[in-house]
């Protein structure tokens, strides 16, 4: 069956006979799930792209809106919007969009199970679609990071976050994925985490994440379409001093 991707005449194709269950015993192998762009290249010949699952973690329902713990919602929210790909359908627990940027096809995911469940949906979503680990990326919040600081990185720990930790346990516990990191700092004095978390930011820490998320796209941009380089390396750089006055 064909599901249409926006953009050029690219179309994801996907086998329905896998299942979750198969999934785990290959234990994420690369993706055997053909994506085309139709244009050919200078040769005639068809250029073929892996799709890149792209999950923002966090808690549906209005009374979570503008959270510190849904940064990443608001990261898919953000990248819906710029790259016009409309989130409008419900799989594996998770609303999710089909899209392009470039012409390398993404499935965009908002997991609606909570935060401590989103496994349950990023780990059927990439079975479905046979995304291979390197081409998940996972977007979240991070308090070891202070407010508005980004870090992109190719895998790593769960360091506590019981979201990122459940998406492992549903990926056969790999750490193998990449992760776009959304600084949010730490509780103030002795302030309880979970209050922390669920509460909105205050006028400064909104702008700062708000101009984040608007850098965050560029660097999922280069992500997508040029994978880590040295220009990642650039990114992590700049974002790590940019609150630090010379």
């Amino acid at each position: 069956m064909l599901y249409a991707v926006s953009g050029p005449s690219t179309s994801i194709s996907c086998r329905r006979s896998l299942d979750y269950h198969g999934f785990r015993r290959r234990r994420l192998a690369p993706a055997r799930l053909c994506v085309s762009a139709s244009l050919p290249d200078a040769n005639g010949i068809k250029v073929e792209y892996t799709p890149w699952l792209i999950v923002g973690l966090g808690n549906p329902g209005n009374k979570y809106h503008g959270t510190r713990h849904n940064v990443g919602f608001e990261m898919i929210d953000r990248i819906s919007q710029e790259e016009g790909i409309l989130l409008n359908t419900i799989q594996s627990k998770a609303l999710i969009g089909i899209g392009s940027i470039g012409e390398v096809p993404i499935l965009l995911a908002k997991p609606q199970a909570y935060m401590n469940f989103s496994g349950e949906s990023v780990g059927p979503l990439a079975a479905y679609y046979q995304v291979p680990l390197r081409h998940i990326l996972v977007v979240y919040d991070e308090m070891n990071l202070p407010n508005g600081v980004l870090r992109l990185a190719p895998r790593g720990g769960h360091g506590y976050h019981n979201g990122l930790k459940n998406v492992m346990g549903h990926l056969d516990g790999c750490r193998e994925f990449p992760r776009l990191c959304i600084g949010i700092g730490n509780p103030p004095g002795t302030m309880d985490m979970k209050a922390y978390l669920l509460q909105k930011f205050s006028f400064e820490e909104r702008k700062q994440i708000d101009a984040a998320q608007e850098q965050g796209i560029g660097a999922v941009r280069n992500l997508v379409l040029n994978g880590f380089n040295h220009s990642t390396t650039r990114f992590n750089l700049g974002q790590k001093y940019k609150y630090h006055k010379v």
